[in-house]
């Protein structure tokens, strides 16, 4: 076995696994399979009205019950989710669409394909988080960039500094108190409205 095939089961060893799923041979031939790859599987009936926090990995039926317990999308969980059908009509296919699972499985189920449907679920779930990560640190830069330029005109209007000189200070602070450029700019922010609030923003006789 190669080393990426020892890390995919080791990682499946260690996956908490919840089927959402009335009784049944179904539900049976689902949890059977997930037992023998490895995963600590547990069932769950009826539907939760939220996602459950204590799951790596969701099976879930998509029917009325789905739409009942609430509006279940993947974005509200970390665990990857996958759906479980029963039809393909319409109506089954919109509430799939609007739950964004990372996989489905539709019956009748067998204990082929549930294996590698959940390794290519995780393997999109877990790209996803990275991308969304990596969204929330550029929304973050653009933000404290903003900020950065505010704190830097408050800077050149008061002190009379020119960009370079407003800038060079807001670094040069940031490096004396440990602090990234962005918290000493929203330092000097905060300050500036602090003054203004107290109507100490201009100078005597302005």
């Amino acid at each position: 076995m190669t080393t990426w095939a020892h890390r995919l089961f080791d990682d499946l060893r260690t996956l908490r696994v919840l089927v959402i799923h009335p009784p049944g041979d179904d539900r049976n031939v689902l949890v059977e399979q997930l037992r023998r790859i490895g995963c600590p599987v547990n069932v769950l009936w009826p539907f939760p009205s939220q996602l459950p926090a204590d799951a790596d990995a969701v099976f879930f039926l998509v029917g009325p019950e789905t739409r009942s317990a609430g509006n279940w999308c993947a974005a509200d969980t970390q665990a990857t989710l996958i759906a479980l059908s029963n039809y393909e009509n319409p109506t089954a296919l919109k509430m799939l669409v609007d739950t964004r699972a990372h996989g489905v499985i539709t019956k009748p189920y067998r204990s082929t394909g549930i294996l590698s449907t959940l390794v290519l679920a995780r393997a999109s779930s877990g790209y996803q988080q990275r991308l969304q990560s990596k969204i929330g640190k550029l929304e973050d830069a653009i933000k404290a960039r903003r900020h950065i330029e505010r704190a830097m005109r408050i800077l050149i209007d008061t002190h009379r500094l020119s960009e370079s000189e407003a800038y060079e200070h807001i670094r040069s602070r940031a490096t004396k108190l440990r602090a990234t450029v962005g918290e000493v700019a929203m330092m000097v922010i905060d300050a500036q409205e602090a003054l203004e609030k107290l109507g100490l923003d201009k100078p005597s006789g302005a």
